[in-house]
């Protein structure tokens, strides 16, 4: 029931365009000062292999596989970082401002948090996933009063055409077009 409500209701569109404008400036104003500060994630990246999150009882490894993702792919591709993380935050922040895939920009940037938590940074990041999980959740409703209102009808009718080969008429058993007689 709950669920439905923050899918469909109006006013939950209402409080999700508050959320998720919110959300979209924490996003915006974290990639445009990265944008604009000289922003190198080297440092990070080593200080998160070089000190990993370790199980204080056993001292192995929580996030091997993180670990060796940050150690053989992040850091030697530090330079492509530096560039992807602060547009990614910025096209988060600018979907979630906008309403415009806002269930995909929520999901990304709950993505880049969880990322961020599993190098070792707390932060803020616990707070803007469970933000980003609730405009999740709302799906398009969070997007009702944004791009999404007239954004997702067109990509819905886009999918639908190039599910049925561009096709809208009725359909044989072999799903070939049928002839139509006027």
């Amino acid at each position: 029931m709950m669920l439905k409500w923050i899918r469909e209701n109006v006013y939950a569109a209402g409080l999700f365009f508050i959320i998720r404008v919110y959300l979209g400036w924490e996003w915006l104003t974290a990639g445009w000062h990265k944008l604009t500060g000289g922003f190198d994630a080297t440092g990070f990246i080593k200080g998160a292999v070089t000190k990993p999150i370790v199980d204080k009882a056993t001292n192995e490894l929580v996030y091997p596989t993180f670990t060796a993702f940050l150690e053989h792919f992040a850091l030697p591709n530090a330079t492509w970082f530096n560039i992807v993380i602060p547009i990614g935050e910025c096209l988060v922040g600018l979907g979630l401002i906008l309403g415009a895939l806002t269930t995909t920009a929520a999901f990304f940037g709950m993505l880049m948090n969880f990322m961020f938590m599993f190098a070792g940074t707390v932060s803020t990041n616990p707070w803007l996933i469970l933000i980003g999980g609730l405009v999740f959740l709302a799906e398009t409703n969070a997007g009702r009063f944004g791009v999404d209102y007239y954004l997702m009808p067109l990509l819905r009718k886009a999918f639908h055409k190039m599910r049925h080969g561009g096709h809208n008429g009725p359909t044989a058993a072999d799903g070939k077009p049928k002839a139509v007689h006027v």
